[in-house]
C-alpha cells in the first residue's frame, strides 16, 4: 500500500488514473476513494476535487447503471471527511460531518433507489415468514416497515463505516509518507468534547421523538462515540507500552462479543469525553 501511495503522489495523471480504474473495478472502490482522500489531505481540497472527478465518473456509472450506490456514497463520504480534516485538523468534526452525511444518505436512499430497497425488503419479509414465523406474526402488519427501516439504516450505516475507515486509511498513507508515526499519535489522542458527545447521545435517542428512523440515527450518533472508544483502547495500550497482542485480543473479543462490547465502548467514550481517562493513567516507561 505504501508503494501505491508513493505512486499516486507522483502527479495528477497517476492519481487520477488509479482513482478511476480502481473505482471502476468491483470491490476496489475503496482504493479510489482513499487516493482522493490522500490528495485532499496532502495537496488541498481543490486538487483533491480534481482527482475526485476521475473517480466520480465510474462511481456514477455503478450508481446509475448498476443500481449500486456504494462507490459513490463512499467517495462522497471520504471527500467530505478528508476536506474537514484538512481544514480543521479535527477528527471530531470530520466524524460529525460524516454522520450528518450518513443521515442525509439514509433519507435519500428510498427516494433515489426505491427498487433496490424494495427488493431487499421483500427478501427480508419472505425470510422471516419462512424461517422465523414467530417474529413475523408478532410484528404483523409492521413487519415490512421494520425491515424497511432496518435495511435503510444498515445500508447508510455501512456506507458511513466504509467512509470512516477509508478516510483513516488515507490519513495513515499521508503519515507514512510525510509524517511517520503521526497517524498513530493522532488516533491515540482522539477524544470527543463533552458537547459533541452529548449531541451524539441525543441523536441516538431522538428517533422516536422526531418520528425518524431510530436505527439510522443510532448509526449516525453512535459511530463517532464508537470510534472514540476504539481510540481510547489504543491510547491506553500505547500509554502503558503494552504489546500489540493486547489489541489482537481486544479485536477478537469485539468480534465474539459484538454488540455488548460495542455498547461498552460507546459508554466509555462518553465518560472519557468528560474525564479524559488517558490523562489520568500514568504512562509506563520504555519497554525493556
Amino acid at each position: 500500500m505504501r508503494a501505491l501511495a508513493q505512486f499516486v503522489m507522483r502527479g495528477p495523471l497517476q492519481a487520477g488514473g488509479v482513482a478511476a480504474v480502481t473505482t471502476a473495478i468491483p470491490l476496489l472502490f475503496w482504493i479510489g476513494a482513499a487516493v482522493v482522500g490522500l490528495v485532499i489531505l496532502r495537496l488541498g481540497i481543490s486538487q483533491g476535487l480534481n482527482i475526485g472527478l476521475w473517480a466520480l465518473l465510474p462511481a456514477l456509472g455503478w450508481s446509475w447503471f448498476g443500481q449500486d450506490p456504494t462507490a459513490l456514497v463512499a467517495l462522497l463520504q471520504v471527500m467530505l471527511m478528508a476536506s474537514i480534516l484538512r481544514t480543521t485538523l479535527s477528527w471530531e468534526k470530520a466524524l460529525l460531518a460524516g454522520s450528518f452525511l450518513g443521515i442525509v444518505t439514509g433519507m435519500m436512499l428510498p427516494l433515489l433507489y426505491p427498487d433496490l430497497l424494495n427488493d431487499l425488503v421483500q427478501t427480508g419479509v419472505r425470510f422471516y415468514e419462512e424461517y422465523n414465523a414467530e417474529v413475523a406474526n408478532s410484528l404483523g402488519d409492521r413487519l415490512e416497515t421494520v425491515i424497511r427501516q432496518t435495511m435503510n439504516a444498515s445500508m447508510a450505516g455501512t456506507y458511513l463505516v466504509i467512509g470512516v475507515c477509508v478516510t483513516m486509511l488515507a490519513r495513515s498513507w499521508q503519515a507514512g509518507l510525510y509524517n511517520p508515526g503521526g497517524f498513530r499519535a493522532e488516533f491515540h489522542s482522539l477524544r470527543l468534547s463533552p458537547a459533541i458527545a452529548v449531541i451524539c447521545v441525543i441523536t441516538m435517542v431522538a428517533g422516536p421523538v422526531l418520528g425518524l428512523n431510530s436505527m439510522l440515527l443510532g448509526w449516525a450518533g453512535g459511530l463517532p462515540l464508537f470510534v472514540a472508544g476504539l481510540a481510547l483502547v489504543h491510547g491506553l495500550v500505547g500509554r502503558k507500552n503494552l504489546s500489540g497482542q493486547w489489541l489482537v485480543l481486544f479485536y477478537m473479543a469485539l468480534v465474539l462479543l459484538g454488540p455488548s462490547l460495542m455498547i461498552l465502548l460507546v459508554v466509555l467514550a462518553f465518560v472519557d469525553s468528560w474525564l479524559d481517562i488517558r490523562r489520568r493513567i500514568k504512562p509506563s516507561g520504555p519497554a525493556e
